[in-house]
């Protein structure tokens, strides 16, 4: 690395320090659906010093060892499932010092085939038990039917995006 090139990143990281250290903070704004009460925003904007969490896809965890693991009734149903991935994405959350208000995004996928068509109401069930009641911070959401998941007892996966203050 040339020697103007390590001045240059030098003075670009130590600016970077000094816009950290003034104490800007992060700006959520959640824009609801005019009219409605369904519980999703709208859109969310995210403006000022943000830290933005990215959480992986998370699947339902294991509510019956005796089923075989590869079927549906290892999960449970689409509402199970969907609390258990909730249930983790909120530890996940939690064990970063964040959430479930922390969520500005979430794209959810329910599998959607001749075997089990997409359970929209029993996941919409599930999702109301940590958004839209007594946790009025709402996501902007998107839900898509795919044809399978990694574990064909997988009927639910939610991946989502949190954003807190940095500090």
């Amino acid at each position: 690395m040339k020697l103007g090139a390590m001045l240059s990143f030098g003075a670009f990281f130590l600016g970077a320090l000094i816009v950290d250290s003034c104490g800007a903070r992060a700006d959520v704004v959640r824009y609801p659906i005019p009219n409605s009460t369904f519980p999703i925003a709208q859109a969310v904007k995210v403006s000022g010093d943000a830290a933005t969490y990215y959480i992986s896809g998370q699947v339902p965890p294991v509510v019956s060892k005796d089923a075989d693991p590869s079927s549906p009734q290892a999960y449970g149903d689409s509402k199970t499932q969907t609390v258990g991935v909730l249930n983790k994405i909120k530890g996940i959350l939690e064990g970063l010092g964040l959430g479930m208000g922390d969520v500005v995004k979430m794209q959810v996928f329910l599998v959607h085939d001749m075997r089990a068509p997409m359970d929209f109401k029993a996941f919409m069930e599930g999702y109301t038990q940590f958004f839209g009641g007594s946790q009025p911070n709402l996501p902007a959401r998107s839900v898509l039917g795919v044809a399978s998941l990694a574990n064909p007892g997988f009927l639910v996966e939610i991946e989502v995006i949190a954003v807190r203050d940095a500090k």
